[in-house]
């Protein structure tokens, strides 16, 4: 009995041992973490402000500030693309470049379009419902001068405005009518043509070249209903496929004859599938009063508002007229299925013929409409890449008289038509 005692006693002896020395290692190891742990540094300091657009509406803005130094420093706003999406949400890529600039030395604003709410929410549906593109110009410039007022601005140094997608509709004109506000104006994935071109382009020539140069692989015209419609990057650019091409015969679906010409489970690209496309692109650009004068809260934008952009002038008709002593910066993603490639080398172009003194285009391979990686067919959504935000600083720097010159960076790579591929 006491041997059995005493080897139960070691044994317990072993254990406590045993389990001590594994608390003392976790300690250790955790004490370790703790003192080589990097706490938090702020390196920036928000702002928020209320912005008075005028009739009794406001809208929320934030200021981004350098967390050391008093300033003033140079202002930039940004103007972000189509939708209703809060930029001053952290997962907004918008909160993310002014984070960058502000790392850097610069002082952003921010500001939600009249009536958006945060998480795609409408707060407004009156001023969300009825917004033109005059409301959205007018708004940026009662933005610039709250910017130019901020303490933290120097607004001796004028502002860069930097404009992504739709929002590029807006930096040329607020710089023409704006001379003595504007230093610099950033176009990212910009748009130059009419509104109505742009939407064409997505809504029906972007889907019929993914038709004829992907799906229909034998190149007779035709294409497999079934297969089309199982296709995922076909479904992200025509919704569904089946609804888009049948017509309601009271409560039953039906194909649609129109359409449905040869009877059989293959549809024609351009007798059947084109002009169900163009039907959509028409009702999209063309509303008609019923749809004009009904409550809307879509958040990818109503009816008065695609009525308004398609009275629009193009940008490239206009931004020759931008002043001679505000610089251009061009950014645009090689794979761009939105806002093509062409749609920035027309600006190009454009600033050449004029004589435009100071002008910088940069494409990205591989980059999309979002700056982020895509392929040539559909855009993918996330942060944008860091590289283009470090880009866009290094050539602001060498705009406002900063010490490192950005032409150092660009020198290898620019040609004489003021045009790099990253």
């Amino acid at each position: 009995m006491e041997t059995i005692s005493s080897d139960r006693n070691r044994k317990k002896l072993g254990i406590q041992y045993l389990s001590i020395l594994i608390i003392a290692v976790f300690s250790l190891a955790l004490s370790a973490s703790v003192v080589h742990a990097q706490p938090y540094v702020e390196t920036v300091k928000h702002r928020y402000l209320t912005i008075d657009l005028g009739n009794g509406l406001k809208t929320n803005a934030q200021l981004t500030i350098p967390a050391i130094g008093k300033g003033p420093f140079p202002g930039v706003i940004i103007f972000p693309g189509a939708g209703a999406d809060s930029v001053l949400s952290p997962t907004s890529p918008y909160f993310h470049m002014a984070k960058y600039l502000s790392d850097r030395g610069f002082a952003v604003l921010t500001y939600d379009k009249r009536g958006v709410g945060a998480n795609f929410t409408i707060s407004d549906s009156n001023a969300w419902g009825n917004l033109t593109f005059n409301n959205l110009k007018k708004d940026a410039e009662k933005a610039l001068s709250v910017l130019l007022q901020q303490p933290e601005v120097n607004a001796t140094k004028k502002a860069t405005l930097i404009g992504h997608s739709e929002g590029t509709n807006i930096p040329p004109r607020v710089a023409v009518d704006n001379p003595d506000k504007v230093r610099n104006i950033v176009l990212m994935a910009p748009v130059a043509e009419k509104w109505r071109d742009i939407i064409y382009s997505q809504e029906v020539e972007h889907p019929l070249l993914y038709a004829e140069k992907v799906l229909d692989s034998n190149h007779d015209g035709l294409l497999s209903l079934s297969e089309a419609s199982k296709n995922p990057v076909f479904s992200t650019m025509v919704g569904n496929l089946t609804i888009l091409l049948e017509t309601t015969n009271g409560t039953k679906h039906e194909l649609n004859s129109k359409y449905n010409t040869n009877n059989d489970v293959y549809i024609s690209i351009d007798n059947e599938l084109k002009p169900a496309l163009v039907m959509v692109f028409e009702n999209d650009t063309s509303p008609n009063a019923s749809l004009l004068s009904a409550k809307c809260i879509n958040i990818f934008g109503c009816p008065s508002y695609g009525k308004s952009f398609s009275a629009l002038g193009s940008v490239v008709s206009m931004i020759g007229n931008v002043s001679s002593n505000i610089g251009i910066l061009i950014l645009e993603g090689k794979n761009d299925s939105q806002t093509p490639l062409e749609q920035a080398l027309l600006l190009q172009q454009r600033l050449t013929e004029v004589n435009h003194p100071d002008h910088l285009i940069i494409v990205y391979p591989g980059l999309g409409h979002t700056f982020v990686p895509s392929n040539e067919w559909i855009t993918s959504h996330g942060q944008m890449e860091e590289y283009v935000f470090q880009d866009m600083y290094t050539w602001l720097e060498s705009h406002l008289g900063f010490k490192h010159v950005a032409a150092s960076i660009f020198s290898s790579n620019v040609s004489s038509s003021n045009s790099t591929t990253r």
